[in-house]
């Protein structure tokens, strides 16, 4: 039967990026028996040039009609002035709440041929293959209130952390159910030692594993001591859990033990909806200049197959892709060292689609 893919490039290396991730489901549909067809629409500032909105009505209704979305990047310099609820950050937080995507999974996995691409010591990271599961659709991006104004003569601005017990269980289950695949072991990370919903979050994430999964191995970090042990040991990690400012952070801290956030896919799964994309940002200073890293857009579209079109099968070979290219010696810009060559953001997508067909 066949599937439908709402395909969202957005803005700066966004469409580059995209392109190349099609090119790859194309050959899914030639060489093997994917049968998919996908359609694109605007978000962030793209939607915004296009529709005044940067969650247009149109890209809502073909989400909503969709088995799963592909989204690029959004954000750039030019929509900075516009009121804060038509930038393009707020076309990515409406789609993230009007799918309800609460569970974002962020794996980080160091690949053997990129082990010197790397800051940290090859003996540091090697072997290293961590899932960060953020909540994504509440915590301080969504709290209230929020806003800014002026007391005693300055300016001031607030958020609010916040999280419902609800929220916090549910998350908590799919981390846990994501350990139980994996080395069933997670680590939930807070701050509880000063923060009250930290406390809150910590004491449902006990009762939600003591209750449900007390096979899994649990553990609690506060999230500076996080952020250094990520450094300093990562392989002590299985699976993360946490909240989505700390997630935020964290998953991109956790890239560069990759050797480049061009490499990190993502899945934002909710009850009925679920969304890929690559974990960095538009890239605005490179935009259309053909350069940008694809691999992380690409290794999406295996989530979205494994996760929403139950094709495990053809998961496995776009990986395996994008093994055999890096195995080939290919590197964009940002996995290459001085003076080494580096190829093109379509070229890199050529490589990969050359590659799988190889496996056909």
């Amino acid at each position: 039967m066949a599937v439908r893919i709402a395909v969202l490039p957005g803005d700066g290396i966004g469409p580059e990026i995209v392109r190349e991730a099609v090119k790859v489901l194309e050959v899914l549909n030639k060489r093997f028996d994917l049968d998919a067809t996908w359609e694109e629409a605007g978000i962030g500032g793209a939607g915004f040039d296009e529709a005044g909105d940067p969650y247009p009505e149109a890209t809502r209704v073909l989400a909503h009609a969709s088995d799963a979305v592909l989204l690029g990047a959004v954000g750039g310099p030019q929509w900075e002035a516009l009121d804060k609820p038509l930038r393009p950050e707020a076309g990515l937080l409406g789609i993230r709440a009007d799918l309800g995507l609460f569970a974002n999974y962020r794996p980080t996995k160091v690949h053997s041929q990129l082990l010197d691409a790397s800051t940290l010591k090859p003996a540091v990271i090697d072997g290293v293959d961590i899932l960060v599961v953020r909540e994504l659709v509440s915590g301080i991006y969504f709290g209230q209130p929020r806003g800014t104004d002026t007391v005693d003569g300055e300016r001031r601005g607030y958020n609010t952390m916040v999280y419902r017990e609800s929220e916090i269980r549910r998350i908590a289950r799919k981390a846990f159910e994501a350990a139980r695949l994996r080395s069933n072991r997670v680590c939930s990370v807070d701050k509880a030692n000063v923060l009250e919903v930290s406390e809150v979050w910590r004491s449902v994430v006990i009762e939600v594993h003591q209750a449900e999964f007390p096979d899994v191995e649990l553990s609690h970090m506060y999230v500076d001591n996080a952020a250094m042990q990520l450094i300093r040991n990562p392989r002590q990690f299985d699976v993360i859990v946490t909240g989505n400012l700390f997630g935020d952070i964290l998953s991109d801290e956790a890239s560069m033990l990759t050797g480049s956030i061009g490499m990190l896919p993502s899945a934002s799964i909710g009850e009925q909806f679920a969304m890929y994309e690559p974990i960095h940002g538009s890239a605005p200073d490179i935009a259309g200049q053909d350069m940008a890293n694809p691999l992380a857009t690409i290794l999406s579209v295996a989530m979205m197959l494994r996760f929403s079109l139950n094709r495990s099968d053809l998961a496995e070979m776009v990986e395996k892709a994008v093994e055999h290219t890096l195995d080939a010696g290919v590197r964009t810009a940002d996995l290459a060292f001085a003076g080494e060559p580096v190829v093109s953001c379509s070229a890199m997508g050529d490589a990969v689609c050359s590659a799988l067909e190889a496996l056909a």
